[in-house]
């Protein structure tokens, strides 16, 4: 039986991949990249919801975020972004580092892993 869903493929990538409970996206760039970072952090962020929501996921379900910045002085512009986009108590486990990307009008690239559905909370094992 085969678990895994792809949204948006192409023959090198799919935009998102889920596996059971999962979602894992592809690395995220801007599509307006005459924008700054604010603008295309913006933007990014929202091809990001939209992907989620196209998978049965949401903001609120992320696992983990990893996050390049070929320009690491871009750091707290991103972040004043970031934080106000992301629901509070709701932060994922989160990588941001600087880095090279596919192209140098791109000035950020995100990838997320969240979780699917509503599983209910269960007990933190120690």
């Amino acid at each position: 039986m085969n678990n895994i869903t792809r949204i948006l493929s192409t023959g090198r990538m799919s935009q998102a991949v889920i596996h059971h409970d999962r979602v894992y996206l592809a690395g995220q760039v801007a599509d307006d990249t005459n924008a700054d970072i604010t603008g295309q952090t913006h933007q990014v962020l929202d091809k990001v919801e939209g992907l989620l929501a196209e998978a049965g996921s949401d903001k609120t379900k992320m696992l983990s975020a990893m996050i390049w910045l070929p320009d690491i002085s871009t750091y707290d512009e991103f972040n004043a972004v970031w934080d106000s986009w992301l629901p509070v108590g709701h932060a994922p486990a989160r990588a941001c580092v600087e880095s090279r990307l596919a192209g140098v009008q791109y000035l950020l690239e995100i990838s997320i892993v969240a979780a699917r559905g509503s599983n209910p909370e269960r007990p933190l094992l120690r």
